[in-house]
């Protein structure tokens, strides 16, 4: 007689048609309102972010509704289509705040739709932009945060450091613990009395992190103590497989521009590309690029298909795969494109250089590599080296 497989459902790593066109959708808009030219003049002004390009993302293209329901106005999508989303916001480093308030504020706020779903139409609409008040370094898994404190009158006081997209945010979503210990998300207007937005000089010029401070700031509660946690956790974990397709979108970006200059440079009366050393060193990292693409489409996947049996192992697993691999190939990737393309390749002028910033950047944001091994090794019950 043969027995139910327990076997998990094989990963689909291929694009849908509907993935095909709004990934084409994306590029042109940002081929023709992204290039590098402009990325370069804006982190030199005062407006790193591009909010023109995000109205129109959000509002015309839909992308800041993907993970909406449409009974809140938004898309209805998955995972998958917000993966493709960030796979060519990567390969153009658009200083649009998508990760922050499409990804993370937006999967928070999912886990209690009918109080948070005011907020929710206004997001998907592109009327608002929200930031979820943790760290970027916070990892899935990590302790709920208790840097800022409820007060018996339902006020906020307290300060987070190194909050992405939080400086073009209109709303933020905050992790606080009341005085009893319980934790809650609150809605604040990010421009309330008492909030103090500090934005110190990032590492990655095109998502400028912000430090936060409260002082008695008016909130109100969206995801109460029973499900607060919970909802944190999938934020961090949905974003945590998400960034692996900004992680490949630039790496995918740094391999094709460095093959396209070695084709053209010349050096001994013949391309530079030709030479033999060169083409082992961008195979190698061909293949680093195509194993990015399985890790992160199968994060995407299983963020998309659910398939995380009752205790959301499998889903853990894709993304602390996808997010292990992803963050070092695209440093690798930024890393060697800085150095094929010889003297220009360190020049400010050349856009490489902010490519490699936010890989090294989302190499530490939602989680090291390091973090990500450490607890892959425990969902799949590997040994500890000292044991």
């Amino acid at each position: 007689m043969n027995q139910p497989s327990s076997q998990p459902a094989t990963p689909d790593l291929l694009y849908s048609d509907v993935e095909d066109d709004l990934r084409s959708a994306v590029r042109g808009l940002l081929a023709d309102r992204c290039p590098p030219t402009s990325i370069l003049a804006r982190i030199e002004s005062g407006t790193p972010y591009d909010l023109e390009l995000w109205r129109t993302l959000a509002a015309e293209i839909g992308v800041a509704g993907l993970l909406v329901p449409e009974e809140f106005g938004g898309q209805g999508a998955s995972a998958r289509e917000a993966a493709v989303v960030l796979e060519e916001l990567g390969g153009s480093v658009a200083p649009v705040p998508f990760l922050g308030s499409a990804v993370l504020a937006t999967s928070a706020l999912l886990a209690a739709p009918a109080a948070a779903g005011p907020l929710l139409k206004r997001l998907a609409s592109g009327e608002a932009t929200a930031a979820l008040a943790v760290a970027l370094p916070t990892a899935p898994g990590a302790a709920f945060p208790s840097g800022v404190r409820v007060a018996a009158d339902g006020t906020l006081s307290g300060r987070i450091t190194s909050v992405a997209d939080a400086s073009a945010a209109d709303v933020l979503v905050v992790p606080a613990v009341g005085p009893d210990g319980e934790p809650g998300l609150y809605e604040v207007a990010a421009d309330a009395s008492g909030v103090g937005i500090e934005v110190p000089v990032s590492l990655d010029l095109t998502r400028p992190i912000a430090d936060l401070a409260f002082d008695a700031v008016a909130a109100r509660l969206v995801v109460g103590p029973d499900s607060a946690a919970r909802a944190l956790h999938t934020a961090l974990l949905t974003g945590a497989g998400l960034l692996a397709s900004e992680q490949l979108g630039i790496a995918q970006w740094c391999l094709d521009e460095t093959v396209r200059y070695l084709k053209e440079r010349h050096q001994f009366g013949r391309p530079v590309g030709s030479f033999q050393s060169l083409k082992h060193r961008l195979a190698d990292l061909w293949l680093e690029v195509v194993s990015a693409r399985a890790a992160a489409r199968n994060a995407a996947d299983a963020l998309a298909s659910g398939s995380d049996g009752s205790d959301g192992s499998d889903v853990a697993v894709a993304v602390a795969v996808a997010q292990a691999h992803c963050a070092t190939t695209a440093v690798h990737a930024a890393e060697e494109c800085v150095q094929l393309h010889g003297g220009i390749g360190m020049t400010w002028e050349h856009p490489v250089h902010l490519y490699l910033k936010r890989a090294k950047a989302d190499e530490i944001a939602l989680g090291t590599p390091g973090r990500h091994r450490a607890a892959l090794a425990e969902l799949v019950d590997l040994p500890s080296a000292s044991g």
